[in-house]
């Protein structure tokens, strides 16, 4: 690997595990500040039980403040997007590899987020514990496992693809696509269902491992494929 991309990668995994302990750090305020509000509205709930849902109204009703603070963690949660895609920007000189870069970014961020969590409150009880991932649009909800999963294989792809440039032809494109919109598919199904104020139903394991099937794949078929030899 040369030493500017080794570069590249070491940056883009350092700030990936910084941001992760920020967002974990923001997590634990969050809990902090809300659980009295949690005891109050469902008394006798554990801590780590994030299901069912607090009804938004009834939140807002009990405690009117909640109703910004639920618009500025909606902001902090794009805002975050924002950052990682800047970061890897930053650090990549070529506009091919700024999807690589954020996918390890990305990546790294994502799986440092639950480490320090599980470090510092001892949360996940497991990787089948559930969690809430994003709310944009609608509340993307799953195991940890599978977002784990998802991380995992995006930092691969990504330093395989800072590695050796990756030429995607318009059908690993279409794969890639529908591989990661089933992904996304398999978190936001519940979503009216978990709004309710419900238990999520059991996860839709099938639809999460075809899109991760479909865009694994999709990336390397184009990642192995053969490349004409040069004149």
């Amino acid at each position: 690997m040369k030493g500017h991309l080794r570069r590249t990668v070491v940056a883009l995994v350092l700030f990936g595990i910084s941001f992760g302990y920020v967002e974990a750090a923001v997590v634990i305020y969050l809990r902090a500040l809300y659980e009295p509000l949690r005891q109050l509205l469902t008394p006798g709930r554990a801590p780590g039980d994030l299901f069912p849902l607090l009804d938004r109204d009834r939140m807002v009703a009990a405690a009117p403040e909640t109703a910004r603070l639920l618009n500025v963690e909606v902001i902090r949660e794009a805002a975050t997007i924002l950052m990682l895609a800047a970061a890897a920007m930053l650090v990549c000189g070529e506009r091919s590899l700024w999807l690589p870069a954020f996918s390890v970014a990305f990546g790294v961020w994502d799986i440092s987020f639950y480490l320090f969590l599980k470090l510092w409150i001892g949360w996940p009880a497991s990787l089948l514990t559930w969690d809430i991932l994003f709310l944009l649009p609608v509340p993307w909800v799953a195991p940890i496992l599978a977002p784990v999963i998802v991380s995992f294989t995006i930092v691969g792809c990504g330093l395989a693809a800072l590695w050796r440039p990756v030429i995607l032809r318009s059908l690993q494109w279409i794969g890639l696509f529908w591989g990661g919109a089933l992904v996304i598919l398999s978190f936001t199904w519940d979503f009216r269902h978990v709004l309710a104020g419900n238990l999520p139903h059991p996860f839709d394991w099938w639809l999460f491992l075809l899109g991760e099937l479909l865009s694994v794949g999709s990336f390397l078929l184009a990642f192995f494929r053969r490349r004409p030899l040069p004149q």
